[in-house]
C-alpha cells in the first residue's frame, strides 16, 4: 500500500449563487426500503433534502410507495418491482437504472432487506450505473461472498458499513475490525478503488491513501437509523459538487455534528434517527458559521 496522508481539515461547500436553481444542488436517486422498513426510505430521502440536494426521488417497492411518499411532501417517489415478500425483484433493475440516467448521485441499500434475488441486483447496478453511488446497509449484505463484484464499477463508489456489516465483506468478526479498522479500511479501499466510512466511535473515512477520523458524534446516536440519515446527507454532498472523499468526510462531520446538537438539547437515551434530521440545519449553519470565520 502506498503511504498514508492523514487529513484533518474539513472540505469547504461553495456558497450558493443567489440566482442558484435546484438543478445547480444535485438530484438525488435514493433506491431503498421494502415491506416493514419503509422509515429507511424516508430517513435517507429526508437527510438528503435537509443536507442541500436540489431534487430528490426516493424510488421504493410499489406497495410502500404511499406510505414513502406520504411521509414527506418534498421529494418525489417512484414505484419498482417487487416480489411476494415486499422486497425488489431483479426485474427493478431496468427502471432504476433509467431513474439514474436523470440524476446526478445515487444512494442505493438502506431497508432494501435481504433475498437472493438482491445479490445480482446490486451487483447489476455496480456494474450498469453512469452515476456516483453511495451503497449501505443491505446493499453492502447482498455483497457478502461476492466482494468482487466491486470490481465492475466504473463511477466513484462510497460505501458506508459499521463494524458489523464490515466484518461480513472481509469474513472476519467484528471485535477483529474494530481492532484494525484503519488498517482494514485502507486496505479494502485500495484493493477494491472505493471509498470506506467505516462508522462507529473515530468513524473512518479513507480511500486507501487518505484518512480522516471523524470526531463528531456520540452514543446517543446508536439507534437504528442513523445509519440512513447519513447515506442521505452524503449523496447529497456528491450532488452539490464535493469530490467523493471530501463528501463523505464532511457527511460524516455535520452528521455527528447534528448529533452531537441533539443530544445537548434532548440528552442521550431519546436521541432517535429523525432527531438528527431536526438539527441537521443548526448543523450546516454552525459549520459555514466556521467557515466564514476562517475564510
Amino acid at each position: 500500500m502506498p503511504p498514508i496522508e492523514m487529513i484533518t481539515e474539513l472540505p469547504r461547500l461553495a456558497p450558493r449563487a443567489l440566482d442558484g436553481n435546484k438543478g445547480d444542488y444535485g438530484r438525488v436517486l435514493v433506491v431503498s426500503g421494502s415491506r416493514g422498513m419503509s422509515g429507511a426510505a424516508i430517513l435517507c430521502g429526508s437527510a438528503a433534502l435537509r443536507a442541500g440536494a436540489g431534487l430528490v426521488t426516493v424510488a421504493v417497492p410499489e406497495e410502500i410507495l404511499p406510505i414513502v411518499a406520504g411521509a414527506n411532501p418534498c421529494y418525489l417517489t417512484s414505484p419498482l418491482h417487487q416480489d411476494g415478500d415486499g422486497k425488489l425483484s431483479e426485474s427493478a433493475e431496468a427502471r432504476i437504472l433509467e431513474l439514474a440516467k436523470a440524476n446526478t448521485v445515487a444512494a442505493v441499500g438502506p431497508g432494501l432487506g435481504r433475498n437472493a434475488a438482491m445479490t445480482g441486483l446490486i451487483a447489476a447496478i455496480i456494474r450498469s450505473i453512469k452515476i456516483p453511488f453511495v451503497l449501505d446497509a443491505d446493499g453492502l449484505n447482498a455483497l457478502v461472498n461476492h466482494t468482487d463484484h466491486l470490481r465492475g464499477h466504473t463511477t466513484p463508489s462510497i460505501l458506508t458499513p459499521h463494524p458489523g456489516e464490515f466484518a461480513r465483506l472481509l469474513g472476519r468478526d467484528a471485535p477483529y475490525v474494530q481492532a484494525h479498522r484503519q488498517e482494514l479500511a485502507a486496505q479494502f479501499a485500495e484493493n477494491f478503488s472505493v471509498i470506506v466510512v467505516l462508522k462507529g466511535q473515530g468513524t473512518i473515512v479513507t480511500d486507501g491513501r487518505r484518512v480522516y477520523e471523524n470526531l463528531t458524534g456520540n452514543p446517543g446516536m446508536a439507534t437504528g437509523g442513523t445509519g440512513d440519515v447519513l447515506t442521505g446527507v452524503i449523496a447529497a454532498l456528491v450532488g452539490q459538487g464535493l469530490e467523493p472523499f471530501a463528501a463523505a468526510q464532511l457527511g460524516v462531520y455535520l452528521h455527528g455534528l447534528a448529533g452531537d446538537l441533539a443530544q445537548d438539547e434532548l440528552g442521550p437515551v431519546s436521541l432517535i434517527a429523525s432527531d438528527l434530521l431536526s438539527f441537521l440545519p443548526k448543523a450546516f449553519c454552525q459549520y459555514c458559521g466556521v467557515e466564514q470565520t476562517s475564510g
